[in-house]
């Protein structure tokens, strides 16, 4: 109850929240249970699709040439906008 109490906090002026007894309220509560898990037994089940998914991870190094540095560096020089830097 509590979680639901945080969750809708942002709307508490405009409802009021009351606990009934489970005997006066009769419809079932969905949104307090526990949810069933993802396995065969469940009706709601949805089986992994047919071909596995392969999780692919990379790193990329470079190292530029000293020359790259050295051309940025004149650019630098020659550019009149950037030569005030």
């Amino acid at each position: 109850m509590l979680r639901w109490r945080i969750a809708i906090q942002e709307y508490r002026d405009n409802m009021a929240i009351v606990q009934k007894d489970g005997n006066i309220h009769k419809d079932a509560d969905l949104m307090r249970r526990s949810p069933l898990p993802d396995n065969i037994d469940n009706p709601a089940y949805v089986p992994e699709a047919a071909s596995p998914q392969i999780q692919i991870e990379g790193i990329s190094v470079t190292h530029p040439n000293i020359t790259f540095f050295e051309e940025v560096r004149k650019s630098y020089t020659q550019d009149r906008n950037c030569s005030i830097l």
